[in-house]
C-alpha cells in the first residue's frame, strides 16, 4: 500500500507527506523531485537549430542553404550533435527529439 501511495504522489508531481526513514522510498523522493535535465541542454543554439532541421528530414544541402554554410559544416554539426547526445543514427536522433519535445508529431 505504501508503494502505491508513493507512486501516486510522485506521478502527480507532489512530494510525499509522511516522514521518511533512511533507506525508505520516501528518502528517494528528494532525488526524484529534482528537475531532470534534458540532454538537449548540452547543445549550443546553432546545434539545436541544425538538429531541428535534421529531424524535419532536411538534407545537408538544404540545411546548408538555409543557414548559409557549407554542407560539410552541417555534416560536422550532425556528428557532434550525435556524439553529445550519444546516439548512433538519425532515427534515434528523431526519437530523442520527440521524447524531449523538440518537435511535435
Amino acid at each position: 500500500m505504501a508503494v502505491r501511495k508513493c507512486r501516486t504522489a510522485l506521478c502527480a508531481g507532489g512530494r510525499l507527506k509522511y516522514p521518511t526513514r533512511p533507506g525508505s522510498i520516501g528518502a528517494v523522493s528528494a532525488v526524484v523531485d529534482e528537475p531532470a535535465t534534458s540532454p538537449l541542454e548540452r547543445l549550443s543554439s546553432r546545434e539545436t537549430q541544425v538538429l531541428k532541421l535534421v529531424v524535419e528530414g532536411r538534407t545537408s544541402k538544404e540545411i546548408a542553404r538555409l543557414l548559409g554554410v557549407l554542407p560539410t559544416t552541417v555534416d560536422t554539426y550532425r556528428s557532434r550533435i550525435m556524439a553529445k547526445l550519444e546516439v548512433t543514427n538519425v532515427p534515434a536522433l528523431v526519437r530523442l527529439a520527440i521524447r524531449h519535445r523538440l518537435i511535435e508529431l
